[in-house]
């Protein structure tokens, strides 16, 4: 997640039938010029996508856009099943990286390099960082979007002060905090591991605490056997080791992000701690009541790991979100879609509907917008994090091909059930990885 998603990764919400098969009506090239448009559904992110369209079909009536929505998990598939066919919608959503560089090797998202060498506003308004996981050798082939989205350590205040513990400064008290929450009957740490990428952002964080970003670096770059580096295995090691110590909430294997059961454990009170994307801040507010109102919501960086390399400033998660455009869509879809990029992507009033869900969006300039704001200090906590770190690491399920993230996935469900050891998990993954 990652931004899911990375979301964003983990979104809720239904889908209405009437509009899983509008999607399958108004798909693909062709119709009348509108440009196709799918996205995550789930609120509150949805509100603020939804509103970008609105916004721009009533300045526009003779190019409109057409919106479907889909869950997390079903987007994925819907998505790739679509693109493979040559049905895609005009514009794509999604987290790049990985599966943007696919997409670009088949030849199926347009080269967006020349539109921002004559839109350089557009591209001088947003975050430098974001345009790393829109590039592939070198050429722009999407339009990052929508907000940063760093990983955070979440915790419940009011439980940490019923158990009179404090937050964890490293991994060493991570681990003491386990069986002081357990003995009161409350889970350390909620989980949504039916999801898988939920599961990941701890292997993503320890790989980075204990060896750095040069540890995932090896594996982006196809090294032979980059898994099985010692600070690989040491991370896959202390993973293993926090869920035989019952780390996790009972469970945690069958329950989906997608219904955000994980965050209703954390605020009411049934678990201690949660590892999660930046966008859980958002849904909290939204569905915990009081609970982040009343300042029940504690938000840090991962902490470090005692002997690691890496610098406990660092993040990971989601730079941004990305559209791509399908290079199967008429000229009047492709139109519309790269107007709706130069005038309806973060314009004023979609960057203020974010910033209200409680994110920071990649527009530059916003900074006075996010001190006023009711979420001030949690906006201000996001924007230092993901701006200071000296390395932002994409969701590894993003940055990796979708072959080899689909192998990642798999196998980080397994290593969290038991069922495979570091070792055995790191062979799996270099067969999958190494060029």
């Amino acid at each position: 997640m990652a931004l899911s998603r990375r979301t964003l990764l983990g979104l809720a919400a239904g889908v209405p039938l009437s509009a899983t098969l509008a999607a399958c009506g108004s798909s693909g090239p062709g119709g009348d010029g509108g440009a196709t448009y799918w996205y995550l559904s789930g609120q509150p992110q949805e509100g603020a996508r939804a509103g970008a369209v609105d916004t721009f079909n009533k300045a526009h009536p003779k190019g409109r856009i057409k919106d479907t929505t889909f869950q997390n998990d079903a987007y994925k598939t819907k998505i790739k099943t679509a693109i493979g066919a040559g049905q895609a919608p005009t514009i794509i959503w999604g987290w790049g990286g990985g599966t943007l560089r696919t997409y670009v090797e088949a030849g199926q998202v347009e080269d967006l390099t020349s539109w921002f060498g004559e839109h350089s506003d557009v591209r001088k308004g947003l975050f430098p960082s974001s345009f790393g996981a829109a590039t592939v050798d070198g050429r722009i082939y999407a339009m990052p979007c929508e907000v940063v989205q760093p990983i955070i350590l979440y915790y419940n205040r009011r439980v940490f002060d019923q158990v009179g513990v404090k937050p964890p400064q490293s991994w060493g008290d991570v681990m003491a905090l386990v069986p002081r929450f357990n003995a009161k009957g409350i889970a350390p740490f909620s989980l949504g591991g039916q999801s898988r990428w939920t599961s990941m952002m701890w292997l993503e964080f320890l790989f980075d605490r204990i060896g750095g970003p040069e540890v995932f670096q090896a594996i982006m770059e196809g090294e032979k056997n980059a898994w099985s580096h010692p600070d690989a295995i040491a991370a896959l090691t202390k993973l293993q080791e926090l869920v035989k110590a019952d780390g996790f909430v009972k469970g945690f294997s069958s329950i989906t992000a997608d219904s955000n059961a994980d965050q209703a454990l954390l605020y009411r009170g049934k678990a201690a701690m949660m590892l999660h994307g930046a966008w859980s801040y958002g849904i909290q507010q939204a569905d915990g009541g009081d609970f982040v109102p009343s300042g029940g919501l504690g938000y840090m960086n991962f902490p470090p790991v005692d002997g690691g390399k890496g610098d406990p400033g660092n993040t990971v998660g989601n730079p941004a979100q990305y559209l791509s455009i399908s290079s199967k869509a008429g000229a009047e879809e492709k139109r519309t879609a790269k107007e709706f990029f130069a005038s309806g992507v973060l314009q004023e009033d979609e960057t203020k509907r974010w910033i209200d869900n409680g994110s920071v969006p990649i527009r530059l300039g916003t900074e006075k917008l996010l001190a006023a704001s009711k979420n001030a200090d949690f906006l201000q906590f996001t924007y230092d994090l993901a701006s200071k770190a000296e390395v932002f690491g994409q969701s590894w399920d993003q940055a990796l091909r979708p072959a080899a993230a689909e192998t990642l996935l798999s196998n980080i469900a397994k290593l969290f059930q038991l069922s495979v050891s570091p070792q055995q998990f790191a062979s799996a993954l270099n067969a999958a990885t190494a060029k």
